[in-house]
């Protein structure tokens, strides 16, 4: 594999120096970019898109071409799982994720096979070539679902505002619950560690809806499965150490939890003042985030002061990762992410000893 030629990203991770504070956005490749709507209306659809691994590497390479980023993201979906364990994605739109086949029984979860990587050979395909095409420019960071978030698409039969099937399910079938999130845990684990295999040099767990539980169960159905993932993943690849980072959205109540879990960093949504993560997790992780994406439809002006008031808010020294709290919204003016990417390595400058 070609040396890489940025690496702030990693190190960052890893709590190491670096020049700058290291920044990527999540779903930064995608809708708020023009040249990413070509390239799904050429896929077909989104499955089309995220399954071709051609045009998945062409959309993850678009805005390095744009923007000082110092890192990739594999572009794919969090829900290819749940695909392969033969449900069906499929998009609708405005509606977003739906599956062709439901789950409503007891019988049905225990029916769902373990995904072995073979079954998501596609994604692979794409890590490679994305890893090739990067030529050592920036990392690759590969991601999966959380089972807890994985289960409530399944038990869902998409999105939902409630989780009133999954609860219900977690609630009354405890063990078949259980099951289920142990089958996503060794699928997921399988998952990121072909993906590293693949290219990948660091990887992130998204637990999207982990904010919707009680404390209890955050720590018994979300975070206890994630523990076990981290548990099996390859430590090292490639002669390099494989950071994990942990996002939940909406846990900022359980960062101690978290920072106990094996990740190496924990990505904050922007309801966690970042010097108050800061000063909970110690030295113990590096942190990620937490810029609140609304504040990319500001005046340019608005958000270097909000990037530089979470710099401020993080201070000097090591372990930061600069993002948004959650996703880019479609509705971004691209012009806006580029103002963010050049805030971050201008404003962070001070706060780095060369």
């Amino acid at each position: 594999m070609t040396e890489l030629k940025n690496d702030r990203f990693l190190r960052a991770l890893l709590r190491q120096p670096v020049d700058v504070t290291p920044v990527w956005m999540m779903r930064q490749a995608g809708r708020y970019l023009p040249e990413y709507r070509a390239t799904r209306a050429k896929a077909g659809d989104f499955m089309s898109l995220c399954m071709n691994p051609e045009l998945a590497c062409e959309v993850t390479l678009q805005p390095l071409a744009r923007y000082p980023l110092d890192a990739a993201i594999l572009f794919s979906d969090i829900l290819t799982i749940p695909d392969a364990m033969g449900l069906g994605l499929f998009f609708e739109a405005g509606e977003g994720p739906r599956f062709k086949k439901s789950v409503t029984s007891v019988a049905e979860m225990d029916a769902l096979p373990v995904v072995k990587p073979a079954d998501l050979s596609y994604v692979m395909d794409a890590v490679r070539l994305i890893r090739h095409e990067l030529n050592g420019e920036v990392p690759l960071i590969g991601f999966s679902g959380s089972p807890w978030t994985l289960a409530t698409y399944i038990l869902e039969g998409g999105s939902s505002k409630d989780y009133r099937r999954t609860k219900t399910f977690m609630y009354n079938e405890p063990e078949a619950f259980s099951r289920l999130l142990d089958k996503l845990a060794d699928s997921v684990a399988a998952y990121l560690n072909a993906q590293i295999e693949a290219g990948a040099q660091a990887v992130q767990i998204f637990d999207s809806w982990g904010g919707a539980l009680s404390h209890s169960a955050y720590q018994t159905y979300s975070l206890a499965p994630m523990r076990k993932i981290i548990s099996q993943l390859h430590k090292e690849y490639d002669g390099r150490e494989v950071p994990v980072i942990l996002f939940t959205k909406g846990g900022g109540q359980w960062l101690e939890a978290m920072a106990n879990s094996g990740a190496h960093c924990l990505g904050l949504d922007w309801t966690t003042d970042i010097a108050q993560a800061r000063a909970r997790v110690g030295d113990k992780v590096a942190l990620q985030g937490n810029m609140d994406p609304a504040i990319l439809y500001a005046k340019p002006e608005r958000i270097r002061a909000e990037v530089a008031d979470i710099l401020a808010g993080y201070g000097s020294g090591n372990g930061h990762v600069f993002n948004l709290g959650h996703g880019v919204t479609p509705e971004v003016d691209p012009a806006n992410a580029g103002v963010f990417f050049e805030a971050v390595h201008e404003l962070s400058k001070p706060y780095h000893s060369n």
